[in-house]
């Protein structure tokens, strides 16, 4: 009997998103009235007149991440560790981000280790790293594969472990309303991914000391 293949129907492709074109300021101004006309209330009276200012001014803040390039805080690289070649583990790195299902945020702490190959990074970038991804629209499952990856691209070490702990807004002041409730996800590389004890250890190093 002949063979029988099966042609499987072609993958239709994502259409790439195009980048955004940024509104003025008097525009963000603008839609900050509509959404407060839309809460019911009156953007022209005397506490919300200001409003719209203020609150395009924290955007600014609260979403520069968009204009930093988190990789760039990991270029400088420090090789004389004197041979040091075991886990490095900043741990508690907090932050504040914010949902893009809702735009309301969630907060929590990022746990970063790695094995480095060809040295290490100073502590502080790690920390500026999740403080960059942080502060832009995110969900807490691409922010960790974002930390995960700038790391690995630039430092190429030989294993990371990645954790983040967070508590979301949408989900505690919204909705189901469960205040409390914390999400964890992890993502592991290298020697993490393939052995199993070195993620035992890295949770012990983590839970070990509290």
């Amino acid at each position: 009997m002949d063979a029988v293949v099966k042609t499987l129907p072609a993958r239709k492709m994502k259409p790439a998103v195009e980048p955004a074109v940024r509104p003025s300021r008097e525009e963000a101004e603008a839609a900050v009235r509509v959404l407060l006309r839309w809460a019911g209330d009156n953007p022209a009276r005397e506490g919300l007149i200001d409003t719209p200012k203020r609150v395009v001014k924290a955007y600014e803040e609260l979403f520069g991440g968009y204009k930093e390039n988190a990789k760039e805080h990991l270029e400088r690289v420090f090789e004389e560790v004197e041979g040091y070649d075991d886990m490095v583990l900043v741990r508690d790195i907090g932050f504040a981000s914010h949902c893009e299902h809702h735009m309301v945020p969630f907060i929590g702490k990022a746990h970063i280790a790695y094995y480095p190959s060809e040295g290490v990074v100073g502590l502080s970038k790690l920390a500026r790293v999740v403080e960059t991804y942080a502060r832009r629209l995110q969900t807490q499952e691409t922010m960790t594969a974002q930390v995960t990856e700038a790391i690995d691209s630039v430092l190429k070490p030989r294993g990371i472990a990645v954790m983040i702990e967070a508590e979301h807004m949408c989900m505690s002041m919204r909705g189901i309303q469960k205040q409390g409730a914390s999400t964890v996800t992890t993502q592991f590389t290298g020697v993490f991914r393939d052995d199993p004890s070195e993620q035992a250890r890295f949770y012990t190093l983590l839970r070990g000391f509290k």
